[in-house]
């Protein structure tokens, strides 16, 4: 017999190679475990990592399951070519949010325009787009998965809840974040208007939101009795290899810090391109592909030019 590039021996019987099959097998699955689970790699560097083969699911939902409640959230997610951390998080978010028995809406909201990127208009297209059974609203980034079962997704009542609060994101930790994760009632986020249109490219958003959140006399609250710090949440995104765009132009470095009084769910633009139902992994979601519009007169940093 070959030696097959000196890796085996002149002879090989039967039973040796249907051991050494067996070793190559057992060490596959347990790379594809450590691979998926991250114990290879720590979170946030390098490629980010694939979704685990599926867990059994919770019970699927019903009408008359009093242990689900009554609330229904819509999980509304800015995005753009960020198809792998979309395979990641799609099926991560509807068990964990599954196992806490929230009935909830998975809305991709996927920006197919040629203008910046703007995840305030998406967050308010998303919340337009959302549909009557859907009493409150999860802002949430599609690279960011919770780890800790004990963080609280539940119905906001007594205001904006903040799940990734600084004392949890791994990477921002000032006191006015209200980035990353936050939960709203529907008229909670009426009351602020939404969130701002001017806001293209990436960044200050969410600080903006922050004020007018105040604005309309509402506190946010944030997590209590956490104990895993900035290990609390995966963080998806890699600056290496997936970079954020960042830049400022003309007038846009003085009014990135501006808020805007006016502007929010009365005024923006956009048309719905299509909607279509997936499934990831076995969990639902629906995309929406939206165009949004922008009056250069306005915000002329919208463009790339």
């Amino acid at each position: 017999a070959p030696r097959s590039l000196g890796l085996l021996p002149g002879k090989v019987s039967v039973f040796q190679l249907f051991f050494a099959a067996l070793l190559l097998g057992f060490a596959s699955l347990l790379w594809l475990q450590l691979s998926c689970s991250g114990e290879g790699a720590p979170p946030g560097r390098g490629v980010p990592r694939r979704p685990c083969p599926p867990e059994p699911r919770a019970p699927p939902v019903t009408d008359d399951d009093p242990s689900w409640g009554p609330h229904r959230l819509a999980l509304l997610v800015p995005f753009r070519e960020r198809f792998e951390e979309l395979l990641a998080f799609v099926p991560y978010m509807h068990r964990f949010l599954s196992e806490k028995r929230i009935r909830h809406h998975i809305l991709v909201l996927n920006q197919v325009d040629h203008f910046r990127f703007n995840r305030a208009s998406l967050i308010n297209v998303g919340f337009l787009e959302s549909g009557n059974d859907t009493d409150y609203i999860a802002m949430h980034d599609v690279d960011l998965l919770p780890l800790n079962e004990q963080l609280d997704y539940g119905y906001p009542e007594a205001g904006p809840f903040h799940v990734a609060s600084p004392e949890l994101h791994p990477l921002y930790h000032y006191k006015t974040y209200v980035g990353g994760i936050l939960l709203l009632t529907k008229q909670h986020y009426e009351m602020c208007n939404g969130m701002s249109n001017r806001f293209w490219g990436w960044g200050r958003e969410d600080d903006e939101f922050y004020r007018r959140i105040k604005g309309a006399g509402l506190q946010v609250r944030r997590p209590t009795g956490i104990t895993t710090g900035y290990e609390t949440f995966q963080h998806l995104h890699d600056p290496a290899w997936r970079k954020r765009d960042q830049k400022r132009i003309a007038a846009q470095k003085q009014e990135q810090f501006k808020v805007d009084r006016e502007g929010g769910l009365n005024n923006v633009r956009y048309r719905i391109e299509s909607r279509t139902a997936l499934s990831v992994a076995g969990a639902p979601c629906t995309v929406l592909n939206i165009l949004l519009d922008c009056d250069t007169n306005e915000t002329p940093w919208c463009t790339f030019g």
